[in-house]
């Protein structure tokens, strides 16, 4: 495995700056945003896909530096009802496929989307339980007309250029859970897996070892983040997981995004990393900062402290003992 970071981070930085604090880390690999949530500071595809020596250049920043680049993420919604913010999420997903092959960088990260209700929604709808039987309806609608064809045919654009997309398991999105992305790469194909995040796991309830076995056995896991959640027992009782407020609420938050060690202790750490080895994963260890109560510079330093202890980066040895 390898240890890398999430660069978006540093989005108000300098490509090559920000690089070099990644690589002052000791980081082997960068995920790199190219439109979409992300924001495309450091990598603009419509830049790179039209100037060759820009490409390069680009490249030689990476690599020169003693780096890869894991993935390149676009997380948006080409499912959102309103044509013109699903085109502007969309366009921004193929772009990246188109460079992701260029770079011969080989997953793209991004949301599955969320469509609205019916047609002529104005908002995406994220149906959360069974009864009224109208939810129930309105989750058929979308399965069968929206999220099953558009990565059918989407999933196949980015095979045909040997690009995996990682799909990021994320409340407010379709494909949320082990059991959602398992269907839909059941119905559009293996370029379909998961980025998988322990942090949304852990806040809707779901044990992230567990996940992995879930996702692992079925070789669907494309691309690893980092990143830990806390959960408040009194918050929790008060507003629930699915709790509405805003993150910058922190004392009233059912639970809140934190850096690696600072939600669960590296006794779980380990498990997770030695869960993705027994799975067969052996790719990069994305580090995502979203803590609130760190500065950028400290999380990532303390992230990179916790995980260098503990990640397990030589192939397994023989069992010489049995």
């Amino acid at each position: 495995m390898k240890l890398g970071v999430f660069l978006v981070l540093f989005g108000g930085r300098p490509l090559e700056e920000a690089l070099d604090l990644a690589a002052a880390q000791g980081l082997k690999a960068v995920e790199i945003g190219t439109g979409g949530h992300p924001g495309k500071s450091h990598c603009d595809p419509d830049v790179l896909l039209e100037d060759k020596a820009a490409l390069e250049r680009f490249k030689k920043a990476v690599e020169s530096r003693g780096m890869m680049i894991s993935a390149l993420s676009c997380h948006g919604n080409p499912l959102h009802p309103q044509k013109a913010i699903a085109k502007e999420f969309h366009d921004a997903f193929v772009k990246t496929v188109q460079l992701a092959e260029r770079l011969e960088v080989p997953v793209v990260n991004t949301f599955s989307g969320c469509p609205g209700d019916h047609e002529d929604a104005k908002y995406p709808n994220w149906p959360v339980a069974p009864w009224p039987n109208d939810f129930q309806e309105v989750l058929t609608w979308q399965w069968d007309n929206k999220i099953i064809p558009y990565w059918t045919e989407w999933g196949k654009y980015a095979a045909d250029r040997n690009v995996k997309i990682g799909l990021e398991l994320h409340g407010g999105f379709s494909v949320h859970t082990p059991a959602t992305l398992l269907r839909l790469r059941e119905a559009a194909g293996e370029v379909i897996g998961a980025n998988l995040d322990p942090s949304h796991m852990w806040w809707q309830g779901i044990d992230p070892v567990q996940a992995i076995s879930i996702l692992g056995r079925a070789g669907a896991i494309h691309h690893f983040h980092a990143k830990d959640t806390s959960l408040d027992p009194v918050n929790v009782n008060m507003h629930g997981i699915t709790d509405m407020q805003p993150y910058t609420a922190m004392m009233d938050r059912a639970w809140q995004f934190r850096t690696v060690g600072y939600g669960h202790d590296l006794k779980t750490w380990s498990d997770i990393i030695s869960a993705l080895r027994l799975v067969g994963y052996d790719y990069v260890i994305s580090i995502e900062h979203e803590d609130g109560l760190m500065s950028i510079e400290e999380g990532l330093s303390k992230a990179v402290r916790n995980l260098q202890g503990i990640i397990i980066e030589d192939s397994a040895a023989d069992m010489w003992w049995v």
